[in-house]
């Protein structure tokens, strides 16, 4: 017993420290808030409900960016008490409507409405359908000062009270309020409403701030509650997509992830890369890369005819295309007067029928114009020289060639890519503008999914030609099953433009990541953005910023795989680590070479050519300073020995496989045992056959490794 009564005041006195080491210094109770230490805390609680609750209603009061507690207390009521209490409600007001018709007053809308409530309610009570909860909600702010508690407090209440839901403080009852928004599942306020289970669930705010789907791509992780945000692009209203975010933010990283995910679910993608971005990702997915420069052997001619589709005619086939050709030449002569847009007009239709192309779809296979057609044919034209000698650098001068040659490539299937990069700067609208019209013509005739991505889109909104003809393609793609990805880190240029502007509201998913301060004022007026998303674009860090889905918008955090880190990063540090390990592989590694079938090394009596491995890496012998070794040449020793040349005739060439060492197996632990002579053996090896480089090389056990 002694021993019992000793334990018991142990713990009551560590109770005591635990109590005194988390109380806070001060607490103080006011009538309309509480203080504890230095912040203000106020309850507030929901006495009344609008006749029709919409689910999710609380969602505002949730993604409020302030500290807030809220607190449910929900408990269920016996049905069949419940019933009996409503049947009596019921035959109140029978009772009171048939004293209204007996003294000859007027209908009463709203003693209809509620018999009828009660009845449908009982049914549905009566048949399990409905359960009737006891229901209680609180909401506890905190601030840091008095002015803010206020404010916030305004907020809230106008914010509720917009949706017809009335609140009021828990006037000196703070303490009890606070109490009833902590985790002990207590209601000390007790101001409760009965609520059925259909006006209960939309009091739930878990589907707030969520972008989840069954199917679809994982875009990144949902900053609000850490869920994943899997989305299907091709099952909105339109598959377009812009992307705003200033450099080094991760735009074309958060793309290139989405194009390299896309890909395995077998969707097609088509770039047009200004900066040779694109490459690393063509080639691991084994995709075509196409350069377009004045050097290089691909050619596009931009008098191409889309294939006919079927009850498609042909003079709406060649009416388009003259449409498109006439904003080409537009870019490459910087601009048309209306004259000579009519000019320019008749030209096309003339240059086609040079080649019997005409209005019938079977005169289509002709071979297409070119551009010099264009030009012989304006310059019997009157009114047509100043346009005849602007287009003649792209003829016959130092552009010619780029644009006056037949097309010698096709669109292939998966990850195709086209580099402008090596492009002059003022030939830049000019071949994005050309990429675009192929892909066009290319992708009418045979639809399935695919995205087009444009990267600095910019480049085309500064041209009213060019940024029309975007806009053209972001209202058309939707019929051809084509996903349009515009990106650009001028936001002022795509904005400003009507065009631009018109590109937007046709696209049903945006991307905002980090933002510049002069830019995000302008996506604020644009997109609505709330103080707290405006901050969170101002303060993100590289790969987060807000995901736009039609009307759902969440913060979102890009996320990769290190495989495909590896594969998309843009980041100069991790690109330049990439290649200087890739040049010390292929430093190390030993070149067989088939044209020399004879190995010479040269022995020393105290330096053996085999080498063991110590500690899972190579051991080597040092290099003479005399002779430094190369790095695609074994380390010889500078010895007086003689160099002796081994050379073994195919036929007594052993079995063993091109590269393979055969070793004998290390002497038990405690024997000794000398060195077996290396085996040097000189076979012709396969161009084909991938080199292994230094380091790399699995071994059994005891094998040793000639370097």
């Amino acid at each position: 017993m002694p021993n019992d009564r000793q334990l018991k005041q142990d713990i009551n006195q560590a109770a005591n420290q635990l109590l005194d080491a988390i109380a806070p210094a001060s607490f103080i109770i006011n009538p309309n808030y509480l203080q504890v230490n230095e912040l203000y805390i106020r309850t507030m609680f929901v006495y009344a409900y609008p006749r029709y609750l919409n689910t999710n209603w609380m969602s505002p009061v949730v993604n409020f960016d302030v500290v807030m507690d809220i607190s449910m207390q929900i408990s269920p009521l016996d049905s069949q008490m419940f019933i009996g209490q409503l049947r009596k409600q019921q035959g109140k007001l029978e009772s009171s409507r048939q004293i209204e018709q007996e003294k000859g007053f007027v209908r009463n809308p709203e003693l209809d409405v509620a018999i009828t409530d009660i009845d449908r309610l009982r049914e549905e009570l009566q048949t399990g359908q409905q359960r009737i909860f006891k229901t209680g909600i609180y909401f506890t702010l905190y601030s840091k000062t008095i002015e803010d508690l206020n404010n916030l407090t305004d907020q809230i209440e106008s914010s509720l009270g917009g949706l017809v839901i009335n609140t009021k403080q828990t006037i000196f009852q703070m303490e009890q309020g606070f109490n009833s928004t902590l985790p002990y599942g207590k209601d000390e306020v007790g101001v409760v409403k009965n609520l059925d289970t259909n006006s209960l669930s939309t009091t739930f705010p878990f589907v707030s701030s969520t972008l989840s789907a069954n199917d679809g791509l994982l875009y990144g992780i949902n900053r609000h509650n850490n869920s994943l945000i899997l989305f299907d692009r091709f099952k909105l209203e339109n598959a377009n997509m812009v992307v705003f975010a200033k450099s080094g933010a991760g735009k074309s990283y958060a793309v290139k992830l989405e194009a390299l995910r896309s890909l395995m679910l077998g969707t097609d993608v088509i770039v047009v890369d200004p900066e040779n971005e694109y490459k690393a990702l063509a080639s691991a997915v084994g995709g075509s890369y196409f350069e377009m420069s004045l050097n290089s052997e691909k050619r596009i001619n931009p008098f191409d005819l889309p294939k006919a589709m079927e009850g498609e005619s042909g003079d709406v086939i060649l009416r388009s295309a003259i449409s498109d050709l006439t904003g080409l030449v537009s870019l490459m002569v910087g601009g048309l007067t209306p004259e000579e847009a009519a000019i320019l007009d008749k030209g096309l239709y003339e240059s086609y029928a040079l080649r019997d192309i005409t209005s019938d779809v079977r005169t289509h296979t002709n071979p297409p114009p070119l551009l010099e057609d264009l030009r012989n044919v304006m310059q019997n034209m009157s009114g047509a020289q100043s346009l005849v000698q602007r287009l003649g650098k792209y003829v016959d001068g130092s552009f010619a060639g780029l644009f006056n040659k037949p097309t010698n490539f096709e669109l292939d299937r998966g990850f195709v890519a086209f580099s402008i990069r090596n492009l002059e700067e003022q030939l830049r609208p000019v071949g994005m503008y050309m990429i675009l019209n192929y892909i066009w013509t290319k992708i009418r005739h045979e639809i399935r999914k695919r995205i087009a991505i444009i990267d600095e889109v910019w480049i085309l909104m500064q041209y009213k030609d060019s940024a029309r003809y975007v806009y053209s393609l972001a209202k058309r793609a939707r019929k051809y099953f084509l996903g349009l990805t515009t990106i650009s880190q001028d936001v002022e240029d795509v904005l400003t433009s009507q065009e631009g502007r018109a590109v937007l509201n046709n696209s049903s998913l945006q991307l905002l990541l980090k933002q510049s301060p002069t830019a995000v004022e302008k996506l604020t007026e644009v997109f609505h953005l709330t103080e707290g998303e405006k901050f969170l674009l101002l303060e993100s860090n590289v790969g987060e910023g807000l995901f736009f889905a039609g009307t759902n918008h969440v913060a979102i955090q890009i996320v990769a795989s290190y495989a495909e880190d590896q594969i998309i990063t843009t980041d100069p540090q991790e690109l330049l680590a990439q290649k200087q390990k890739e040049a010390q592989g292929q430093g190390e590694s030993t070149v067989i070479r088939p044209e020399a079938p004879t190995v010479q090394l040269q022995s020393s009596p105290t330096t053996p050519l085999v080498q063991p491995i110590t500690n899972g890496s190579l051991s080597q012998p040092p290099a003479s300073p005399n002779q430094p070794s190369t790095p695609n040449q074994p380390i010889l020793d500078n010895q007086p020995t003689p160099i002796k040349q081994v050379k073994q005739p195919p036929s007594a060439a052993p079995t063993v496989p091109t590269g393979s060492i055969s070793t004998q197996p290390q002497a038990p632990a405690g024997q000794t045992q000398p060195p077996p002579p290396p085996t040097i053996i000189s076979q012709e090896r396969n161009p084909a056959q991938p080199q292994v480089p230094t380091g790399n090389v699995a071994t059994s056990a005891g094998a040793k490794i000639v370097q």
